[in-house]
């Protein structure tokens, strides 16, 4: 199935009128819900693409997001205010480095940053939740081995899917060294926090949003949502599930992603929603070079077969996820059909760190990188060399080498099925009503228009 998530502004339940000319009116109700001409014209101004009459699949883009936006509150589904509070600045970054500046962004959007930051907010949660319904919605659907096969033996062989080029890489980082001094210079800051916290001179909200380094809570007054006990550092979770007294502020707490002070917020049954401030030590250029000088050796040692790649990261890397494994990266994704998570040693170059696949990209199987920098995915610097594995090229899928891919094709074309299906008794069971200008369309899904 292929929608538009789209998000619905400001609603009126009648149309308004200055002599002949319509400011606004109702064009489409489904269910309680209706959707203004001031809608679709919003959502036309901002779309660079449409397939089609956008007066008639905006609409109905429209339309399709209530049904799962009513399903959400149906099901009590809920997009996490972290997820997409991470999205939304994500996204604001972006936009401003493409305009050139916050200002030249304002300008030509003719909005503030805050009503960009809202009006963001509001469309990536919408999309979230309507992802969250689809998810939900098609959780049960199961595709079996026969099935697979099945479906590999009757498709034609021109229209089997080409897999793009995948490589394996092994990584072996190391954190530099952080001088005492450093540590010594954070852990003060947040001991001043605290105490202007405890006198009353400031509160925890307004410190979090001026100097707390976590962009995905700093903006919330350091909030985070509610989550469970497993879903955190365990040093920062041992400290926070401490907390009994929503006054009080944690001791100061080192997590792999810096050190931190905690407050509690709230406590609905085994999760809590925290508010928290993070500080991450700096590191000095000199310890940087260093630890680059301490892995080129390294790497030269491999090369003379001192010793292995394997060997030295099993023994020798600061990065756990890959250690285990000698070395070897795993891609972990998540199947947006089913939910399962997937977990497999080979990337698109696309999909791995940037950093590392400038430096895949030049070298040759077996082969070692020089050593080189980068920021790891809890923000903290880290030096590398890597390993290219294996490399393997652009081909057309087989039962054999892609059995994962295909089953995954398979799942994802048995979700759509269900999903349009699922539209369809929608339409059957909702009120529906569309302004008679408005249904002259031939719409996707051609129930929208009751006999």
């Amino acid at each position: 199935m292929s929608f538009v998530l789209l998000v619905i502004g400001a609603q009126m339940s009648s149309f308004a009128q200055t002599g002949n000319n319509i400011i606004d009116e109702v064009i489409w109700v489904v269910g309680d819900e209706a959707i203004l001409r001031s809608d679709v014209e919003k959502v036309r101004a901002q779309m660079t693409r449409v397939i089609g009459n956008p007066y008639c699949t905006i609409p109905e883009n429209l339309a399709i997001q209530k049904l799962f936006l009513h399903q959400a509150q149906i099901d009590s589904i809920e997009a996490a205010d972290e997820n997409i509070n991470r999205y939304v600045e994500a996204q604001i970054n972006q936009w401003v480095q493409a305009a050139g500046s916050k200002e030249k962004l304002e300008e030509y959007r003719n909005m503030s940053m805050s009503q960009i930051r809202e009006e963001t907010y509001e469309i990536v949660r919408d999309n979230q939740i309507m992802e969250l319904v689809r998810d939900h919605l098609t959780k049960d659907i199961k595709v079996t081995p026969a099935e697979v096969r099945h479906f590999f033996k009757d498709i034609p062989e021109d229209s089997l899917p080409m897999i793009p080029a995948q490589v394996e890489v092994e990584l072996l980082a190391e954190h530099p060294r952080v001088q005492p001094e450093e540590i010594d210079r954070v852990k003060n800051e947040l001991r001043d926090y605290t105490e202007r916290i405890q006198n009353g001179s400031s509160s925890f909200s307004t410190l979090a949003i001026l100097y707390s380094e976590d962009p995905g809570s700093a903006r919330q007054g350091g909030e985070m949502d509610y989550m469970g006990k497993m879903e955190l550092d365990p040093a920062f979770a041992n400290v926070a599930w401490s907390l009994t007294d929503s006054k009080k502020v944690s001791k100061i707490v080192e997590s792999q992603f810096g050190y931190h002070i905690i407050q509690l917020v709230d406590k609905r049954g085994d999760k809590l929603k925290l508010r928290h401030i993070l500080k991450k030590p700096r590191v000095e250029q000199a310890d940087i070079d260093a630890s680059l000088a301490r892995l080129d050796s390294i790497a030269s040692d491999i090369r003379k077969e001192a010793f292995t790649f394997e060997d030295a990261a099993s023994r020798l890397s600061d990065d756990v996820d890959s250690r285990a494994n000698k070395g070897l990266m795993f891609n972990v994704t998540q199947d947006q059909a089913t939910g399962e998570r997937i977990r497999t040693s080979r990337f698109k170059m696309g999909e791995l760190p940037v950093e590392i696949a400038r430096v895949v990209e030049g070298l040759k199987v077996g082969e070692v990188s020089n050593s080189f920098s980068m920021i790891d995915k809890k923000g903290k610097k880290q030096c590398c060399i890597v390993k290219l594995k294996n490399r393997i090229p652009a081909h057309t899928a087989t039962i054999t080498e892609d059995f994962q891919i295909l089953s995954k094709i398979v799942k994802n074309k048995r979700s759509e099925e269900y999903i349009n299906n699922w539209i369809r008794d929608k339409q059957r069971t909702t009120y529906i009503r569309i302004n008679p200008e408005w249904s002259n369309c031939e719409f996707q899904y051609p129930g929208w228009v009751k006999e």
